[in-house]
């Protein structure tokens, strides 16, 4: 993506099944599970560069000794420093896993447990700091009332969250929804404890028996059901207790992704499939399973694991971003989706260019783009085939003209190779921006000056700012006749408010886009119109997204070529046009993942109606607030 946006947040779950002495003898170390709890973080830091964290509990621990653990950071390269700190406690404590008579050690030794949370943090409130880190502790004297949590979410009803808090007697440190969820589900533990702790007290079991009772008895479904019922968002929230149950619950739309395995050794979630694969590669790849929406998993501390509903599961709208751009590509059914966008655009490409393979030179704009371009480049080929078909079958083709035709092959070549190292430190704006044109690196001779036609195709375009300060000054340093960006996904249109930082209208192109032809064309009108209605329904929790009406007038080819027209600086002497995926062709090549809210604006959940017209009279209003 040429115009980076937040990523999403990460979970890494794992639950030890057998006695820490089992992967001591079969595996040859009681560091088993860091050693998996790693590996499966490390293939999931694209999803995180704001801070990492893990979190271990152990079982069966006496009184008087800790049996929660924890490590956060939030430097640069957070994963390998949490571990190092992990490392330096155990050898502080005397631990040294090569020593084969340390047995006696392991009560006594942080970190090595039986449940590991692992989180890797994208702050979606733009809040960075340690204490914004997850694993987040909730602490009680009571094993059972204990709560370690980290997930991958945004609630867009924090507000209404905070306040029910406040309603409670509580005293939230911040508003973040972390902190709100926290004690939602921590208020809802402390409840159902309350009630178990009743019944066994009139019943005549002793206190100390009550605690071992409770841990035994403790009903996590109930739990869950009381504290998500309120919640609002997308969301996968990974829970330990105290004691040693754990569960991880999705949102009702499945809006987050969560998949899980589970065989006699081990129980372990993450957020994307191939993690789980890469770290127990003598698994099955469709043996990795997807949580449901609405359901969550709940692993007994006894071993029992139970994937139950929670809340009553809706159209699921699994995110499609997490299949254009977040999630790792080397998912199977993500590669060959990523393929799938790149072919079925190719007809709108092909028939820009006149089907004029001699004088086009393909590309694409590093990194996340090459499986689309991949795509792209087979039903390119297919195309030529069919062409060379149709020649050979008109006949009367001499020798020379015949060897022509089959040596006939598109272009592609590699003209933007970004450059990783290079860091825009620079605060002047317009040093930055020189600096910006040289993050990608060019390959220079390969398009023939004034003649050629070049197509770059980009997974998705957001903001339009690197294409217009780097990119398309970079490609036309080349001199293309005309350069044509592509899309592999539809325009985005409008925010997200489940996990990705997209939440200002303002910053869009395709809205900017809109608002300029509206402007032009003396429609100014409809601009107010949608500010009123947004206000009159600001409120209200059953409304509509009324920023529709903003794009209502135009063809999505009208506001292409309105972005064509504001990305192509005076600079530029190339011509400039954009081409973008269909919605209906995003939900061909996705057909399992149907959130497309930032492309159509059909928020799955009333919050997130809430959140669009909020976006839009904060953009009427000049304000730079965050809509949620």
């Amino acid at each position: 993506m040429s115009d980076p946006i937040k990523h999403e947040c990460g979970i890494a779950f794992l639950r030890l099944k057998k006695p820490l002495s089992f992967y001591k003898e079969k595996y040859g170390t009681y560091l088993y599970g860091l050693n998996k709890l790693y590996l499966l973080m490390e293939k999931q830091h694209n999803r995180g560069q704001d801070g990492a964290g893990a979190a271990v509990i152990k079982f069966d621990v006496q009184p008087g000794n800790p049996y929660i653990f924890r490590n956060r950071s939030d430097q640069s390269n957070p994963i390998p420093k949490v571990f190092e700190g992990i490392r330096e406690s155990l050898e502080k404590n005397g631990f040294i896993d090569q020593n084969t008579e340390q047995e006696n050690l392991l009560e006594s030794a942080p970190f090595i447990g039986n449940l590991y949370l692992g989180h890797l943090r994208y702050g979606t409130y733009g809040r960075d700091g340690l204490q914004f880190v997850h694993p987040f502790k909730r602490m009680n004297n009571w094993m059972s009332r204990s709560l370690v949590l980290a997930g991958n979410f945004n609630m867009t009803n924090n507000n209404a969250l905070f306040q029910r808090l406040i309603d409670l007697g509580q005293h939230p440190i911040n508003r973040t929804d972390t902190v709100t969820v926290l004690e939602r589900i921590g208020h809802t533990l402390d409840e159902e404890n309350d009630v178990i702790y009743k019944t066994l007290k009139e019943q005549g079991v002793s206190k100390k028996e009550i605690s071992h009772r409770i841990a035994n008895t403790l009903n996590v479904e109930n739990v869950l059901k009381k504290a998500a019922i309120d919640f609002d968002g997308g969301y996968t929230i990974a829970g330990m207790i105290g004691h040693g149950d754990a569960f991880i619950i999705r949102d009702p739309n499945g809006i987050r992704p969560a998949f899980w395995y589970e065989n006699d050794e081990i129980v372990v979630v993450t957020s994307e499939r191939p993690p789980i694969k890469t770290a127990f590669d003598d698994l099955n790849y469709d043996d990795i399973q997807e949580i449901k929406p609405g359901h969550a998993l709940i692993i007994r501390k006894n071993g029992l694991v139970s994937h139950t509903q929670i809340l009553e599961p809706q159209e699921k709208t699994s995110c499609s971003f997490e299949r254009i751009y977040f999630s790792r590509g080397t998912d199977k059914d993500i590669y060959k989706e990523r393929k799938e966008l790149g072919k079925l655009i190719a007809p709108a490409i092909l028939k820009s260019v006149n089907y004029d393979f001699e004088n086009t030179v393909f590309s694409f704009i590093p990194n996340t783009a090459e499986v689309a371009f991949i795509g792209l480049m087979e039903a390119v080929h297919d195309e030529l085939n069919n062409y060379k078909k149709r020649q050979i079958k008109k006949g009367n083709l001499s020798e020379e003209e015949l060897g022509k035709l089959i040596a006939m092959r598109p272009r592609s070549e590699r003209i933007a190779v970004k450059d990783a190292k290079l860091r825009t430190f620079i605060t002047s704006d317009s040093q930055r921006h020189d600096l910006v044109s040289h993050v990608y690196d060019t390959t220079y001779g390969v398009v023939r000056n004034y003649q050629d036609t070049l197509v770059a195709i980009d997974d998705s375009i957001v903001r339009g700012t690197t294409l217009r300060n780097s990119i398309l000054r970079i490609l036309d340093r080349l001199k293309p006749k005309k350069i044509i960006i592509v899309s592999s996904a539809p325009q985005i249109r409008y925010p997200d408010c489940y996990g990705i930082d997209m939440s200002k209208l303002k910053d869009f192109i395709a809205f900017r886009a809109a608002i300029a032809l509206l402007k032009e064309s003396g429609r100014e009108n409809i601009i107010e119109e949608v500010y009123q209605l947004c206000c009159a329904h600001k409120d209200k929790e059953n409304t509509e997204n009324f920023v529709k009406k903003i794009y209502a007038p135009f063809t999505d080819d009208e506001i292409s070529a309105k972005i064509g027209q504001m990305l192509r600086t005076s600079a530029i002497q190339a011509e400039v046009e954009i081409i973008y995926q269909t919605v209906p062709n995003l939900h061909q090549a996705c057909p399992e993942n149907k959130g497309d809210w930032y492309f159509t604006g059909n928020f799955p959940t009333a919050g997130g109606m809430q959140v669009v017209n909020r976006s839009f009279m904060n953009f009427y209003e000049g304000s730079d607030e965050r809509a949620y």
